[in-house]
Formats: structure tokens, C-alpha cells, sequence
């Protein structure tokens, strides 16, 4: 019975390896007790989400109905460009060892279809709860990793945008606010 239990952790880990990510990572745990991901976590993680935010804010910036919301959007995109730009050059430069990923993983894709999947004011509310719950997960990620980081260079990497995604949840939390009160006003 503890060979068996043992191999099947052996296989879940060669299976977390192989995507790219731990398990302490891709379940939570690690979000879950304040601990730092590991660099390829990190940057796996860094990566599939400068990826949704993009793809996500060009979509808004199409399908939103609310001005503001699209101008949010914009403003995603032009900083998570960047974002992914300079964790590229790290990556690129040797100064990060780790693969990046090249296309959204199923997770993310997910997320992204289902919010292509509405319109209108269901859009502006799936792209706000979108927004908020993906800069939750992003602000831990990097307050995480600036904290106890392997890398020297990509703590700071983190640390210098922690602030920009901080502040992109507090936009997003407002919006969810504002849509809230504007809703009770209607009652």
C-alpha cells in the first residue's frame, strides 16, 4: 500500500513537472500558507496571466458597454505588454533560468472563453469578477515571490510590479463597488 501511495505522489509530481508548474502552486497551497513559488512557478504563472490580461483587455476594449470599463481595459493591456516584455528579457538574458510558456494554458483559456461568451452589461460584470479574481491571484503571486524569491532579479522584477497590479485590482474592486450601490439605488 505505501508503494503505491508513494509512486502515485512520484507520478503527480512528474505530471506537475511536465506542465510547468508545482503542485504546491497550481493547487494553492503555496498561496494558501504565504509561501514564495518557486522561479519556474513564478514565471509560469507571471506569464499565463500577462497572457489572459492582454487577451482579455483587447476583448473589452471591443465588447464592454461601460466606457470606463474599456478604457480599464486599455490600460491592461499597454501594462501587461510590458510586464511580459521585460519577464521575456529576463528569461532571455540568463538572468532567470526558465521556460516560458507560449500559449494560454486550459485554465486560463477557460476563463478567457467564458468571458467571450457574453455581451453587454453580463460582459462588463463577467470582465470586472474577471479582473478581481485574477489581480487577487497576481498580487499574492508577486508579493509572494519579491518576499522569498530564488532569484535575486526577479524578486525585483516583482517587486517593482507589485504596485501596478495592486492598483489594477483596486480598480477592479471599484467597478464591482460602483455596479453594487448603483444596483441597490435601483431596488
Amino acid at each position: 500500500m505505501v508503494k503505491k501511495t508513494l509512486v502515485g505522489v512520484c507520478l503527480l509530481f512528474a505530471v506537475a513537472s511536465a506542465h510547468g508548474q508545482s503542485i504546491g502552486e497550481k493547487s494553492g497551497i503555496n498561496s494558501a500558507l504565504g509561501m514564495s513559488p518557486s522561479t519556474q512557478d513564478f514565471v509560469t504563472e507571471a506569464a499565463q496571466g500577462d497572457m489572459l490580461e492582454i487577451e482579455s483587455g483587447k476583448l473589452a476594449q471591443q465588447k464592454a458597454s461601460d466606457p470606463n470599463i474599456k478604457q480599464f481595459a486599455g490600460q491592461l493591456v499597454n501594462d501587461h505588454q510590458k510586464t511580459s516584455n521585460d519577464l521575456k528579457a529576463l528569461v532571455s538574458s540568463g538572468k532567470v533560468r526558465a521556460n516560458l510558456p507560449t500559449a494560454m494554458d486550459s485554465t486560463h483559456q477557460g476563463k478567457f472563453d467564458k468571458l467571450n461568451g457574453v455581451s453587454g452589461a453580463d460582459f462588463d460584470k463577467a470582465f470586472d469578477d474577471l479582473q478581481t479574481s485574477a489581480h487577487k491571484d497576481a498580487t499574492s503571486l508577486f508579493e509572494r515571490y519579491s518576499k522569498g524569491g530564488e532569484n535575486a532579479d526577479l524578486r525585483g522584477f516583482a517587486a517593482m510590479y507589485l504596485p501596478t497590479l495592486q492598483h489594477h485590482l483596486q480598480t477592479a474592486e471599484n467597478f464591482s463597488k460602483n455596479r453594487t450601490t448603483q444596483g441597490r439605488g435601483n431596488r
